[in-house]
């Protein structure tokens, strides 16, 4: 990096790193002893500092070399490796980095000013770890100055930090601590290679099955076929495992050529193997995504953010985490009723023993479960017994009724008087009284970020 110097003026000459500057020490016996120090610049921190040591009182004949330095202890060139995005290079800067980091910003927000200084120097510590800007940039956009960018990712706060790989926006966005190590540590996970390389097909039999797993089958690992399989795996390296094996090591599970290959959950389930064409990258990634990310996703108290900020109400499956059967029996029902809800509602399982407040909320507890509510993100409805999930049709009435605003209808009015909907009829005591949404709290909070629109109104 070079760094420029303001000019030189009468007398008083600029000192590079690098530079010297002597200057006489104590006289002892017979002579002056003169001592001479670098000036060193300290990258890291994006300043010159400056090592001084003295060992006696400046004379006046020398009293210059001192003022210039502390002078030039003053003077503190900020080195910046912030690309500022906007409609004419964001695309060309996003697709040609292998890892972004876009920081969505408005210089009104206080959140993002305080961000500012601890954005840029986690930059430059990554970028002293990753100088190639084909594999790491850190951008920002000001949204106030590009309200189309803005727009076009769905920016609802300030400040935002979204991940992007090869152009494609990933849907977890950076959501930890706001500090130098904390970013930059994040980044350093996100370089890491998603795909463990297997030494024999015997480690294939003692895989954990109870995570989604993907296995790759190559002739060679320098090929257009694993390059694909190793983008779709750092793009979905938070949801499946990946593993890969090359080679004489590969060939006996690559008797049609390269092969991949998804083991799901269980160890009686059967597996699934990829029948499309490895280059397509599309085609894979469509493929590996519909295996890795289940169509009923846990919720935890890391992920909860992230799933209200999507804005869609959730149907929630209570259950002890040993009972998976109940989740199994939820899985099927919503995979059976409810598949074309998939975009109007999250579908999600939750452990009882973490999630007892919400429970208490419905006047539940854990010896209650299984139990299955609605969240609307206003208030929060039971679905009657869950027996009754394997009544034909009863789930899918259930989310229907929240859409129709029939169940935000009922809590202010009652049942409605012409409801012949089976097993609704029972409900004839008058208004209910739904208490209001728990998983709200788990939104985005205004101690962190700018908030631009929390509307989540039911019809």
């Amino acid at each position: 990096m070079s760094i420029k110097y303001p000019e030189q003026s009468a007398g008083l000459p600029w000192f590079r790193s690098g530079d010297s500057c002597s200057f006489p020490a104590a006289e002892s016996g017979g002579g002056t002893v003169r001592e001479t120090r670098n000036i060193k610049q300290h990258r890291n921190l994006n300043q010159l500092y400056y090592t001084m040591k003295f060992t006696a009182f400046l004379p006046s004949s020398e009293i210059h070399c001192f003022t210039i330095l502390l002078v030039a202890g003053l003077y503190t060139p900020v080195r910046s490796e912030i690309t500022s995005l906007d409609p004419g290079n964001i695309d060309e800067i996003l697709n040609n980095a292998g890892v972004a980091l876009v920081n969505f910003y408005a210089d009104w927000c206080r959140f993002s000013q305080m961000l500012h200084p601890i954005f840029e120097e986690a930059s430059n510590v990554v970028r002293e770890e990753y100088p190639d800007l084909k594999q790491v940039v850190f951008a920002r956009v000001d949204c106030d100055q590009h309200s189309d960018i803005a727009q076009r990712y769905r920016i609802s706060k300030y400040p935002t930090l979204k991940l992007f790989r090869n152009g494609m926006m990933m849907k977890r966005e950076y959501r930890g601590q706001r500090s130098v190590s904390a970013i930059a540590d994040f980044i350093r996970q996100q370089k890491v290679d998603p795909v463990k390389e297997v030494q024999s097909l015997e480690e294939i039999t003692t895989i954990d099955r109870s995570k989604r797993t993907i296995i790759g089958y190559f002739e060679q690992k320098d090929t257009e076929n694993y390059h694909t399989f190793e983008k779709v795996a750092n793009i979905l390296r938070d949801d499946c495992v990946f593993l890969s094996a090359y080679g004489e090591v590969s060939k006996p599970e690559r008797f049609s050529g390269d092969n991949v290959i998804y083991k799901p959950i269980g160890e009686t389930v059967p597996d699934m193997v990829f029948l499309g064409s490895l280059t397509n990258f599309d085609l894979t990634y469509a493929w590996a995504q519909d295996k890795c990310v289940p169509l009923v996703r846990e919720i935890t108290f890391e992920n909860g953010e992230e799933l209200t900020e999507e804005g869609i109400p959730f149907l929630i499956l209570f259950h002890q985490r040993e009972d998976g059967e109940s989740l199994e029996k939820f899985q099927h029902e919503v995979a059976r009723q409810l598949i074309s809800e998939k975009g109007s509602i999250n579908f999600l399982h939750a452990d009882c023993d973490k999630f007892r407040h919400p429970l208490l909320h419905i006047q539940k507890t854990p010896a209650d479960c299984p139990v299955i509510a609605i969240d609307s993100f206003r208030h929060m409805y039971v679905f009657p017994e869950f027996s009754d999930l394997a009544v034909p049709g009863k789930l899918r009435q259930f989310v229907l009724d929240l859409h129709s605003g029939k169940l935000h209808r009922e809590f202010h009015h009652g049942p409605d008087p012409t409801d012949s909907t089976p097993g609704q009829e029972e409900n004839k005591e008058g208004p209910s009284n739904p208490p209001e949404s728990s998983f709200q709290k788990l939104a985005p909070s205004e101690t962190r970020y700018t908030i631009l629109s929390r509307d989540r109104d039911e019809l």
